[in-house]
């Protein structure tokens, strides 16, 4: 009789572990899929947040070029930007990779990959001395935070 009582507590725990286990395994299950659906909402937000960077890429073009320098070509890969162009003068092509490495929130690391004295044809008889220049850099999100090299310690005074 006791053994009989002892074999129905066991069979009884047996199947309360079978429960515990189905319920353990649906936890796992949705555990994985808070996962998924956390990953799916942070690329959401990424591609949220990215969307807009062109237009504030242009538009810090447009502030931090100066005069004398013209873009011919950009190409994005990732968040890493390549650009060409021509320039009246080398001092214009620093002047423009000062002002990217220290008056933009959007631009990080700008980086003068080739410079080359070129000839520019205005017309038949009118030729012209450039600078041909690359550079690189990368952008940046408004989740990145401030730049760390953006302080006013560092701000080109005047």
């Amino acid at each position: 009789m006791l053994i009989s009582e002892q074999q129905d507590k066991n069979k009884f725990l047996k199947q309360e572990i079978a429960v515990l286990e189905n319920q353990i395994k649906e936890i796992a299950t949705i555990e994985d899929e808070i996962a998924a659906l956390i990953a799916r909402q942070k690329a959401v937000e990424n591609l949220q947040a990215d969307r807009n960077i062109p237009v504030h890429l242009l538009n810090e073009l447009v502030k931090q070029l100066p005069d004398g320098v013209y873009i011919s070509n950009f190409k994005q890969t990732n968040r890493t930007v390549m650009m060409q162009g021509m320039a009246q003068s080398n001092e214009r092509v620093s002047e423009l990779l000062r002002n990217l490495s220290n008056n933009t929130p959007w631009i990080s690391k700008p980086e003068l990959v080739e410079i080359v004295s070129a000839n520019v044809a205005l017309t038949p008889k009118d030729q012209r001395r450039v600078a041909s220049f690359k550079m690189q850099f990368t952008l940046m999100r408004p989740s990145d935070g401030p730049k760390p090299e953006n302080s006013s310690a560092n701000a080109p005074k005047g």
